[in-house]
């Protein structure tokens, strides 16, 4: 719930408040339905997703979440290999890690960002498919020429 202050009790005896004493500094904001007349807080209308519990699959999305910072690790780890030790072990697991990265962080935005069963299905048929042309690209790309070390550094 909101809090409402007076300016009144901000401000101290003998100092003159800027404004009209009785003027609030923060209030609720409230908007009416067409079809209704009462006024409803506008917080009430933020979409959110649901509470996942310990049987509802917690673990699975902490462990997902532990996925994610392995990988960005990895990937501060591979980078300075790819320098040093430049090779096929190292341009395949920088294509994975770069890949399995970009393929969660678009996943995220469109988790965030787009609504609707179909949309949510065509986004995530649509990111799939980019994920695994950037993997297969980027495999072509080592295999064919001279690799991802070779390239960047």
């Amino acid at each position: 719930m909101a809090a409402v202050f007076r300016l009144s009790s901000v401000c101290h005896r003998g100092v003159k408040p800027l404004f009209y004493r009785s003027t609030l500094l923060g209030r609720p904001l409230a908007l009416p339905l067409k079809d209704q007349e009462s006024p409803y807080l506008l917080s009430a209308r933020i979409h959110a997703s649901q509470n996942l519990d310990a049987a509802s699959g917690s673990t699975a999305a902490s462990l997902h979440w532990t996925g994610e910072r392995v990988v960005s690790l990895w990937l501060l780890a591979l980078l300075p290999a790819g320098y040093f030790l430049p090779g096929a072990v190292v341009d395949y697991s920088l294509a994975a890690a770069l890949t399995l990265h970009g393929h969660w962080g678009i996943g995220q935005v469109l988790t965030d960002y787009v609504h609707g069963d179909t949309k949510i299905k065509m986004a995530n048929a649509g990111l799939f498919l980019l994920s695994t042309v950037t993997f297969a690209g980027l495999c072509y790309f080592n295999y064919n020429d001279v690799g991802i070390c070779k390239a960047w550094f």
